[in-house]
């Protein structure tokens, strides 16, 4: 018996078969009958079907299943396949699946009559024996038939007369997020009718499962755009049920079915995309067995402006279908642009041409049109000078960063795309990647995109990782177009950059990347690491992103010891296999691997290179993957083992035996705090919280004044307003609620949202609510109130602390706090709401008003009511507790006088009791006016009519 196994980029072609849908019927019924005899290798065929046996050479495949479990991301997929030889001799038979290029081989195994064969995970030699040559094929060139992101598994065996074989194949993966979306793909490729054909996918995501879809069965021409046009209703056959946090997705078809959707066998791919509920602020993380992974996609932020250049082959070898949807994919992508971009164009062959010399000109109607005239007058012609377009494009870039004030908060890229190998100029690789790099010098990112077959894909690959980039491959087809302007929408849309994430230094080791140069709307950054610190209940993470005009810090404590979250055991409905797998360890494994190849593919140590090669070798066989290091090798289990059970690969819980040692990886930087430090903030009396309460402290007097506002709900009141001179307005809206029994009052009222405006030196507003707060600077941000945060900017600083009070600070001299009050329980006359807090008052001038402001910059005197009604001012001996007994009292506000009684209110989220003089009536000649005087018309009312409220 030949037995070759092998890894290979390209399948067979199909054998043609008879398309009677009378046949298909009659041949369902047969097949499925047959096939419920387990034990009988030689089936019976029917009549009908003997035309299909004289056609065909090769065995028949009685059924082919694809199970896979999705956990938080991590795909485990199983593909079982049974062919029958019922022919009177030997006949090969292959087995060939596609699997994406990004997923990792954990298994295979086969039988073979009755000899089983396992599949066995060492280490490639570097110099293979000629036993070795005899029994493996060699790969052909990756360019032989690679498709679009994906690569060909093939097993080709010699089945003997009246027998079948059967083959089962695991491998995993790490979905990845694009266009705001996880795609998970299942190549359906019998070349046959098939009588069992089945695909069950079940997804379990605790964050909970948003927008599932099951677009039709794709052709492969049509991979990578992540688009569906047309029909978009799923493959016949298919069943879709789905609870918040559990999905299961079955496609069925019958062999009428598949005929009626090819008529040879189904030839397509077999899609499920869906996204997760997303927190506003870190996002999630997942802790379980020692193990955690990160998952970090923001929403709800603001797009950077981009600096871009378009670098496009335009060499004689792109005559044709290649430049015509290139063009087709400008037009769209430059329509695309945003008013605040930057753009310019380089088209090469062996000339360089530069659109608009030394500049990159602002998107305009007329620089739109131009740009789109240039493209369209590209002719092919000349050779491919690769290193001369780069370096152009690289100094172009560079000149403009230096030379002209860019908007700080800009991200630069380069778009680079070609269909060839370089010819002209400096044609060797590590030449080109030299001076690329030099070029750039980590100052902007490149993006790399090769169509066709006959590029030099290790080179476009290399050159996008050593310069903060991604790749992407396509194929010369019809939808090329689509291709390229997909791959734009997945990097066009830059919301962060210099993101970084840490975790506690004495609670982790070997965390995978944690810096990273962009984060693009619709993708999603994902780290992971291992625990080291078994006694600590949580887990410190700091999120930080900065540019030139703004900082973000984002914290939070994880618990630690939370398994019953994490652990699908006894999930309904999720069917749970003797796999032992912890899935977050292996997306731990699966990541490490994936960033030691990639260290390895831009280094030029060749020291360094063998050191990451055996690092990555040793994890690999650790975890049983097959990656360039790593090789399949099958081994006889014996003449009379069991042949191979369809065993469900789904995770468990309880790890997966030895762990690596060796494997040092990253360890997070110093200085991170184990636990998060508790905010320290100063507040001073001077407030208004509750019902709201209002409370002014005098400190030079010795005493404070409070006064209630009995409002309406839906009242906006203008708390201070300084607008002319600091340039900050504070207004709070007021929610309503039934009074309490048997009170005095008609309703209760409480601060739902507090809006802060300042105008100088920038124009910025924030609005809080107990559940969240908006801020735009002239970009929108939006944070959680139950996550920690800090945002700081050149004049204002927004500190959160979680689910307790957020701090405000404008210019080092003016600062606000907002505290948080949340009822677990609440009584219907209680509302989640806000108080507000004067923390420093320097800033704002003396002409300040509102209803807390006009008391900042004057003083009120206390005088007492004598039993001869002559007033007395208190004396400088005398303190407000020595007058309090006495239970008429004055203050002389402005040369008004105010009768109050004293009182005791809680402030401070009720902690802390602050005695304090009353005046009644609204504040009745306390307040300047009456207390509607102080209604704003919206929240953003500065109380001026000089336009500004309009434009913010």
């Amino acid at each position: 018996m030949i037995l070759w196994l092998w890894l290979c980029w390209g399948f067979s072609t199909s054998a043609g078969q008879p398309d009677s849908e009378l046949m298909a019927r009659y041949l369902e019924e047969e097949l499925m009958a047959d096939y419920s005899i387990r034990e009988q290798v030689a089936r019976r065929v029917p009549r009908q079907a003997k035309f299909l046996q004289r056609l065909e050479t090769r065995p028949r495949m009685s059924e082919f299943t694809v199970k896979s479990t999705i956990i938080s991301r991590y795909a485990f997929t199983t593909v079982s396949c049974t062919m029958v030889n019922s022919g009177s001799e030997a006949r090969e038979g292959v087995f060939e699946m596609q699997i994406p290029a990004a997923a990792f081989i954990s298994n295979f195994t086969m039988s073979i009559g009755n000899k089983t064969y396992y599949g066995e995970v060492t280490g490639k030699e570097k110099k293979h024996s000629s036993n070795d040559k005899a029994t493996h094929k060699k790969p052909p060139s990756p360019a032989d038939g690679r498709e679009n992101g994906y690569e060909t598994f093939k097993a080709s065996v010699f089945i003997p007369r009246k027998m079948q074989a059967r083959f089962l194949l695991h491998y995993e993966e790490l979905l990845q997020r694009r266009l705001g979306k996880y795609e998970y793909t299942v190549s359906i490729r019998p070349q046959q009718l098939v009588g069992r054909l089945r695909v069950e996918v079940n997804i379990l995501e605790n964050s909970g499962i948003v927008s599932l879809e099951v677009p039709p069965l794709r052709n492969s021409k049509h991979k990578g755009n992540g688009k569906v046009e047309g029909d978009v209703s799923p493959p016949p056959s298919t069943v879709v049920g789905h609870t918040k946090t559990l999905a299961k997705v079955t496609f069925n078809p019958s062999v009428v079915e598949q005929t009626r959707i090819a008529r040879n066998g189904i030839l397509g791919d077999f899609i499920i995309r869906y996204d997760v509920n997303r927190e506003l602020s870190i996002g999630d993380i997942q802790i379980l067995n020692g193990y955690f992974v990160h998952y970090f996609a923001p929403t709800d932020l603001p797009p950077l402006p981009k600096n871009v250049v378009f670098v496009l082959d335009s060499s004689a070898s792109m005559v044709g279908t290649k430049l015509r949807q290139t063009k087709e994919a400008l037009f769209t992508i430059l329509q695309d642009l945003r008013p605040e971009d930057h753009f310019n164009i380089i088209g090469f062959s062996n000339r360089i041409k530069v659109w608009q010399q030394d500049r990159l000109v602002p998107v305009t109607p007329n620089n739109i049109r131009d740009a789109k005239k240039y493209i369209h007058n590209m002719s092919p012609t000349g050779g491919t000078n690769i290193n001369g377009a780069l370096q152009t494009g690289a100094k172009l870039l560079n000149d403009y960063i230096a030379q002209n004030d860019i908007d700080a908060r800009s991200v630069s890229l380069i778009i680079f795309l070609t269909d060839g190998r370089p010819t002209v100029g400096e044609t060797q690789s590590s030449k080109i990647l030299s001076n690329t790099k030099d070029a750039i010098r980590d100052k902007f990112c490149l993006f790399t995109i090769g169509i066709g077959n006959d590029v030099d894909h290790k080179l476009l690959e290399r050159m996008a990782l050593e310069n903060c980039g991604m790749t992407r491959h396509f194929q010369e087809d019809e939808d090329a177009a689509s291709h390229l302007k997909g791959f734009y929408d997945e990097i066009g849309t830059p919301l962060l950059s210099d993101i970084r994430v840490d975790y506690s230094e004495d609670n982790v080791e070997q965390v995978t990347q944690n810096f990273f140069p962009n984060y693009f709307n619709g993708s999603e950054i994902i780290i992971a690491g291992k625990l080291i610190n078994h006694t600590s209940d949580s887990l410190h993470v700091e999120v930080t992103a900065s540019n030139s005009k703004k900082y973000i810090l984002l914290k939070t404590d994880v618990a630690i010891d939370f398994p019953s979250r994490n652990d699908i055991r006894g999930v309904p409905g999720l069917e749970v296999g003797k796999g032992d797998k912890n899935y977050i360890e292996r997306a731990w494994s699966y990541l490490t691997i994936k960033e030691l190849l990639n260290s390895r593919l831009k280094s030029d140590d060749n020291q360094e290179k063998d050191y990451l090669m055996e690092k990555a070798k040793s994890m690999a066989l650790t975890y049983n993957f097959v990656t360039p290091f790593t090789v399949l090798k099958m081994r006889e289990a014996g003449l009379h083992s069991e042949p191979p059970q369809e065993e469900f690969i789904s995770p468990s819980t309880d790890g997966i035996g030895e762990k690596l040692q060796s494997l040092q990886g990253h360890k997070a930087p110093p200085g991170i705090r184990r636990q998060q430090d508790k905010q320290r903030i100063k507040i001073s009396k001077t407030s208004a919280d509750g019902d709201p309460h209002f409370v002014i402290d005098f400190p030079s007097s010795k005493f404070s004044v409070c006064f209630n506002i009995d409002g309406e709900p839906g009242d906006i009141l203008r708390l201070v307003s300084d607008h002319k001179e600091s340039g900050v307005t504070v207004n709070g809206q007021l929610i309503g609620a039934p009074a309490p029994p048997n009170g005095h009052k008609k309703h209760r009222t409480y601060f739902n949202t507090i809006t802060i405006l300042s105008n100088k030196p920038e124009r910025s507003y924030l609005e809080i609510t107990p559940k969240r707060i908006i801020l735009d600077d002239g970009e929108r941000l939006l944070l959680s109130c139950d996550r920690s945060a800090i945002v700081r900017s050149s004049s204002l600083e927004v500190s959160i602390s979680a689910n307790s009070n957020i701090t405000v600070t404008i210019g080092d001299t003016i600062s606000f706090v907002i505290l948080i009050h949340h009822y677990k329980k609440p009584a219907p006359y209680q509302r989640n709401h806000l108080g507000f807090y004067i923390s420093n008052s320097k800033g704002l001038s003396s002409d300040t008003h509102g209803l807390l402001g006009q008391f900042l910059n004057h003083e009120v005197k206390l005088l007492q009511e004598s039993l001869n009604t002559s007033h007395q001012q208190v004396g400088q001996n005398q303190t407000a507790e020595a007058v309090k007994p006495n239970p008429t009292n004055t203050l002389k506000v402005k040369g008004r006088l105010v009768p109050v009684v004293w009182k005791q209110r809680r402030i401070y989220n009720g902690q802390q009791e602050v005695d304090c003089w009353f005046a009644k009536n609204n504040a009745d000649k306390l307040i300047d006016g009456s207390y509607k005087d102080y209604l704003a018309s919206h929240p953003f009312d500065t109380g001026t009519n000089s336009g500004i409220i309009n434009s913010l």
